[in-house]
């Protein structure tokens, strides 16, 4: 309740600033308890039970510093990282921007992160989980072979995950996104397996939303002959639909409000793509009840938000959980998994 009083005094701080400040006022916060969920929000994704669909994308606790914090903002998971082998510095400064004027943010942070082996230590420490707990690993910028890198990451990561994101999808990464190609996908898939093979942890693929139909088609088929658990759709879009900001042109990737039809679109193509063989979890704009729903009853299995935190405040998980609930009871549903996929049949698709 207090955040729109706050929020002149936070931005008037650069963004990456203002976002370190963050982490830090959680770092030293009381440690309370995850609020209960009603019932109708718990679900079982990839193996994993979730007390709700409402979770924390990666990017904003990078390296593991305040998991349990979160938790206690209301969300059913989360998700830290990106997380690569050794450290990186990132992009030059500035390299987070908000757009207010659009509730948006465009960011070319490039994995910055103190390397897995510090987030190692973090999360091996971290016992007490109200929520799975999901790491997302990526290759170093100057990596000679970017799939030993995410191998590497998969097996020093997989001890402490609940479930581990492969992320080839980030915009500012040179090169990266061409991961995504159908033989290159497969092949890393295959590594990740290979890497995973004595301890087995659901593996997840986050996408981009800037995809053509056949590539589309390509990412589901090797997705599913490679033992993927769920897709995140989607990574930030390259994408610059019409923008209000200042900052409007600056280079990388744009999430937040501009970025949820262009997501919602995704989440369609992957649910026909897929044909509901694999689940899905909606990232890219969401930042109310009615949108989380909105990808439910699209075909999202559970849904991540970051970005409409700095313009809501730390309250949003919360209030999101509450409307969904609220939402399912009236609608007639007993469990959020009935509401998956209502709008989207797979028989229609």
């Amino acid at each position: 309740m207090l955040y729109p009083l706050l929020r002149p005094a936070i931005h008037a701080l650069d963004a990456e600033t203002a976002h370190r400040l963050t982490i830090a006022a959680l770092r030293l916060a009381p440690l309370g308890g995850r609020p209960e969920s009603d019932p109708v929000l718990a679900c079982r994704v990839a193996g994993l039970d979730f007390p709700n669909p409402v979770g924390l994308a990666a990017g904003f606790d990078k390296d593991a510093e305040v998991p349990a914090r979160l938790f206690a903002l209301g969300f059913g998971f989360v998700e830290v990282g990106t997380l690569t082998p050794r450290p990186q510095a990132g992009n030059p400064r500035p390299r987070l921007f908000r757009l207010a004027e659009d509730r948006a943010v465009i960011n070319r942070m490039g994995f910055n992160n103190q390397g897995q082996e510090a987030a190692l230590a973090r999360l091996s420490a971290f016992r007490r989980r109200a929520g799975p707990v999901g790491v997302n690993i990526g290759a170093n910028k100057d990596a000679a072979d970017r799939i030993a890198d995410y191998a590497a990451g998969a097996r020093a990561m997989a001890p402490v995950a609940d479930y581990l994101t492969v992320n080839i999808s980030s915009p500012n990464t040179p090169g990266l996104r061409a991961l995504q190609a159908a033989d290159a996908l497969a092949d890393l898939l295959a590594g990740v397996r290979v890497a995973l093979a004595d301890r087995p942890v659901p593996v997840f693929l986050k996408v981009a939303p800037d995809l053509a139909a056949d590539e589309i088609d390509a990412i589901a088929r090797v997705a599913i002959e490679g033992g993927v658990g769920a897709l995140i759709v989607s990574n930030t879009t390259v994408q610059r639909p019409p923008l209000a900001a200042a900052d409007a042109g600056e280079q990388g990737g744009l999430s937040g409000a501009p970025l949820a039809p262009i997501a919602l679109a995704a989440l369609t193509a992957f649910r026909a793509a897929t044909g509901g063989r694999l689940p899905l979890v909606a990232a890219g704009g969401i930042d109310s009840a009615d949108e989380a729903y909105r990808r439910i009853r699209a075909g999202a299995s559970l849904v991540q938000l970051y970005s409409a935190l700095v313009y809501e405040g730390p309250g949003l998980a919360r209030r999101i959980a509450r409307g969904l609930a609220e939402r399912l009871k009236r609608d007639g549903f007993v469990r959020v998994a009935d509401a998956v996929g209502v709008d989207a049949p797979l028989a229609a698709a």
